[in-house]
């Protein structure tokens, strides 16, 4: 069970104090999270807390490639009315 930051990261330094399992950490182009050491947050909170405070919508992947916070979860735009 871990997450995955893709490139689309922005370094922008908001998940990585964040992390309980100390996870997270500064690579380029992009942050990386190490999959031995992520929990997704089991056991410390309900939700991934690098996921909850993410400025960039799709950047944090679950296990199944899924977007923790998908085009349109955070600006409450439909993504239909993205794409239009």
């Amino acid at each position: 069970m871990a997450l995955e930051i893709i490139e689309s990261c922005v370094n922008c330094w908001a998940c990585e104090p964040l992390c309980p399992s100390k996870a997270i950490h500064e690579a380029k182009p992009h942050f990386l999270i190490d999959p031995d050491k992520c929990t997704e947050c089991a056991g410390d909170f309900e939700d991934p807390q690098c996921a909850t405070i993410c400025p960039i919508e799709g950047a944090i992947l679950n296990e199944d490639g899924n977007a923790m916070n998908p085009p349109g979860s955070l600006t409450g735009i439909p993504l239909q009315k993205l794409a239009a």
